[in-house]
């Protein structure tokens, strides 16, 4: 085998130039893969990041059938408080979480006593909803961003609906809602600051104590329509929302129905889509790198064998089994992917390394001087090479077969 290796070497080496543009194609078409999947990879986290730290969080927990309707923010599907007290207890227990909030969400009409239109109001525990949702305060574009987020008869405006009504910070404003009985009642409040929307100028939702919202609705009972969750690691997404899922399916009506369901953030945000089309891009890419890699090699190798039939012929007579020819010309696909996914690596370690070093900042809807930071798992450099390297054997194989299997008289009176 090693002398077979040897020869393998020498015969690439005999044509350099060839071998050359095999090489650079193959690394060019890594190097390519790479940087996308770091790139893209580190875009997506990012954006992710900023809705799942400054709306969501990273999952959700609700009464079964509220999220199917929660464009009404219907208050029949609360949840009370013996349910609340179940969910915390599977949320205590679980070590992969790292704060959860409790939220109170309704609709509402909003004044400045002199003109009034409609906002979504989120009723929350300004303290929870800080360690669940850490970006929250960098969204407030006017006003204190100093802890706590609000206090009662505080609430904080969308900014839409400020530039609209011409609310400023410290401005009294009223909120009236209609309880689930059918019962109006109004509050008023005072402006803590202007808060800006996570995804663009559309964001309605204004933010009050939760004491407040429970004030407003005239509840006998604290009760939550919605228990939004952070992970101390993201990247344990799936498992904990299967974990969660198993766990509070046990929760049952007296029919013996599940009476929660659990949503990840991508189940409740459009950016979701987004997110599908980066990964469905990361495939086109790989696909476009086993297009370059198997016309490349399968070019070249079946110029090698047409350049040697006279070469394969001589060796075939003295005496070379089919079986060692074969593996002569894989040993050469094998070498030339080898080569090209070992440079391609190379270089696309050494340009996400100079790209973190200089540091990419850009802006994001209204998220400013966001950096990103491209990196490459040891999963995903083992996936590609070893993609290249198959996809490079497998080139070879059809001009391998038919060099191994050459009529020794003929392949000698080849001209």
């Amino acid at each position: 085998m090693l002398n077979v290796l040897k020869i393998a070497l020498r015969n690439l080496a005999r044509y350099g130039r060839r071998t050359l543009l095999t090489s650079s194609l193959i690394t060019l078409g890594v190097v390519a893969v790479l940087l996308f999947i770091g790139i893209a990879g580190s875009f997506k986290a990012l954006m992710i990041g900023q809705f799942t730290d400054g709306v969501l969080g990273n999952l959700e927990v609700h009464r079964k059938g509220y999220v199917a309707s929660i464009d009404n923010l219907p208050l029949n599907l609360n949840m009370p408080p013996a349910l609340v007290q179940k969910v915390e207890q599977v949320l205590d227990k679980t070590p992969q979480i790292e704060a959860y909030s409790e939220r109170l969400k309704l609709g509402a009409m909003f004044s400045n006593f002199t003109e009034t239109t409609s906002i979504r109001v989120n009723g929350v525990d300004p303290a929870k909803e800080a360690a669940t949702i850490p970006l929250m305060p960098g969204r407030i574009v006017e006003g204190s961003k100093q802890p706590p987020l609000l206090k009662p008869g505080e609430i904080l405006v969308p900014k839409l609906l400020a530039q609209g009504l011409k609310v400023k910070v410290g401005d009294t404003v009223v909120l009236v809602a209609t309880n689930l009985q059918g019962s109006m009642n109004g509050k008023t409040f005072v402006v803590r600051g202007i808060l800006d929307s996570a995804s663009g100028p559309s964001g309605r939702d204004g933010y009050i104590d939760i004491s407040d919202a429970r004030s407003l609705l005239r509840m006998t009972q604290p009760e939550v329509n919605e228990i939004a969750i952070r992970l101390k690691n993201p990247a344990q997404l799936d498992r904990v929302y299967a974990q969660l899922s198993r766990e509070l399916a046990g929760v049952t009506n007296k029919n013996g129905k599940p009476m929660l369901e659990v949503h990840t953030w991508a189940e409740l945000s459009p950016f979701s889509s987004v997110v599908n089309m980066i990964d469905l891009l990361n495939v086109f890419i790989k696909i476009m790198l086993v297009s370059i890699v198997l016309i490349s090699v399968l070019n070249v190798m079946i110029m090698a064998v047409y350049e040697r039939i006279r070469e394969i012929g001589t060796i075939s007579a003295i005496g070379t089994p089919p079986g060692r020819i074969l593996a002569l010309f894989l040993t050469e696909g094998l070498l030339l992917g080898l080569g090209g996914a070992a440079l391609g690596t190379a270089v696309s370690l050494a340009v996400i390394w100079a790209l973190n070093l200089h540091k990419i900042v850009f802006d994001f809807a209204r998220s400013q001087g966001l950096v990103l930071a491209p990196s490459v798992s040891v999963r995903d450099v083992a996936t590609i090479a070893g993609l290249v390297v198959v996809m490079a054997v497998l080139a070879s194989l059809q001009p391998a077969w038919k060099a191994s299997r050459m009529d020794p008289v003929r392949a000698l009176g080849h001209v």
